[in-house]
Parts: C-alpha cells; structure tokens; sequence
C-alpha cells in the first residue's frame, strides 16, 4: 500500500516496523493521516513475525498535535471518534509500541505517545495537552494520564496546559528512558537488539495483551463517556468554539465563562 502522509520502514529484516508522521516540521495528524495509521495497523495485524511497532516524527518534532481546523463545530463529530478509534487500536494492537520522541510532543500527538506501551525521548522534548488554551480538553489524556502518571500531574497538564520536560515525566514513569538528541536513535536499536528480538513474536503477543489489560480496561470504560461530554456538551458552549475559533483567527480568545 502507498501511504501520503505516514512513512513505514521494515527494520531488522521486517521485525520491527518503523510508523513515521511525514509531515515535517509539525507532523500534525489529521484525519487523513489517522485513516493511513489505522489502515497500517490493520493491515499488518496477521504479520506474525513482527515483534514491535514504533512510532516517531519526521524532522525535529514529534507531533504538535491534531488538525485544530478539524476541531471545528462541523468537523469535530467526525474527527474526534476516528482520533479516538485509532487510539484504542493502537492500545489493543497485539504487537508491542514503542514512541521515539524528539522536540514538541503536543496535544494529540502526546495522546499518540501516551497509548504506546514504551516511550522513549530525546532529553530536550518537551509534552503538553495546551487544549484547554483552546477551551477545550484532551479525552484520551483524561482518561489515560492519571492512570499512567498520576493525579496531581494529570490535574496540572490538563487544567494549566503547561509544559513539562522529558526529565519530569520519567520521574512521575511515563517515560521510560531519555537520551540526548544523537543517541536517542541508538540507545533505541540496543535496545530492541537486547530486548525484543531475541523473544518470540508470538510470546510477546500474549506478554503485551497481558501487560494492556488494565489500561484498555480503563480506556474502554472512560473514553465513551468524555467523547460525549466533548461532543454533546463542550462543543455547544459559546467558549470551546471562541477558543478554537480565535486560535484559527490569530486573536486572542474573549470568553464569556459560558
């Protein structure tokens, strides 16, 4: 299959497959870069020697996040669902995930990272879910940082919209490992060579279905609910749209608290 937005490169002969956002310098995911992901992922579902699946950004970036032009009242019912259904099949994907990130790792480009079971950061990146600057808020970051940081941490990201380093998420253990920028790439390949491709494709299967047991659990049972709250409820107030609305004007946001 040819893709245009995302890039697949066969490593280790084919063991691992390499998912890159080819969108430099922002990598921004659009629906049309969401479908391609979701078309790979299914497509390579019954590849039985592929023992892990790794995502990174062309350029200096990870990803700056979802299209905010698709964020709009007449875009938004059809965008989000799909965000969301590509987030749960990467969670659900048999094979292992693994995020390669450099510089910005932004708003839905950080939920991407998040629904990878390892992420692994240049020491410079910098993460954030600013939706709230927008008046909006992240669904998938909702359900999965308090459980994959914690509350506090989750409540400050979400609330504020700040950034925080890759220092600062290892320590709360959603990063496994940091790097500098030019050892970022190596300290990843010794890794799978040490770690994952001497195991059997199938065994880690069944060891990362284990391992996603609870955190699926726990996407399934929230992320119905926040899809609704963000469709049937955020986006009919006068604010989430003034604030997605202003950020495409340029302008600063007037709310009315409504």
């Amino acid at each position: 299959m040819t893709y245009q937005t995302i890039e697949i490169k066969e490593k280790y002969e084919g063991q691992i497959a390499e998912i890159t956002l080819n969108d430099a310098p922002a990598n921004i995911l659009t629906a049309a870069m969401m479908a391609e992901i979701r078309a790979f992922l299914k497509d390579d579902l019954n590849n039985k020697d592929r023992k892990l699946l790794i995502f990174k950004g062309a350029g200096d970036h990870f990803c700056f996040g979802a299209s905010v032009e698709e964020h709009t009242v007449d875009q938004v019912d059809n965008m989000l669902p799909g965000f969301h259904l590509m987030c749960g099949e990467i969670l659900a994907h048999p094979v292992p995930t693994l995020a390669n990130v450099s510089g910005f790792c932004l708003g839905g480009g950080f939920e991407l990272a998040l629904v990878c079971g390892l992420i692994f950061a240049e020491e410079k990146s910098k993460y954030a879910v600013p939706e709230i600057q927008l008046g909006v808020f992240p669904p998938v970051a909702a359900a999965l940082l308090p459980f994959l940081a914690n509350g506090v941490t989750a409540s400050h990201m979400l609330l504020t919209g700040a950034k925080l380093s890759a220092q600062e998420l290892q320590n709360c253990g959603v990063i496994n490992q940091v790097a500098p920028a030019a050892d970022l790439d190596q300290l990843i390949d010794s890794y799978i060579e040490k770690n994952i491709l001497p195991r059997s494709a199938s065994s880690l299967r069944f060891a990362n279905r284990a391992v996603r047991l609870s955190i699926n659990s726990i996407y399934r049972q929230h992320i119905g609910d926040l899809e609704r709250m963000y469709l049937d409820e955020l986006m009919k107030s006068h604010d989430a749209n003034e604030g997605i609305g202003s950020f495409l004007a340029k302008r600063a946001p007037e709310w009315d608290n409504t």
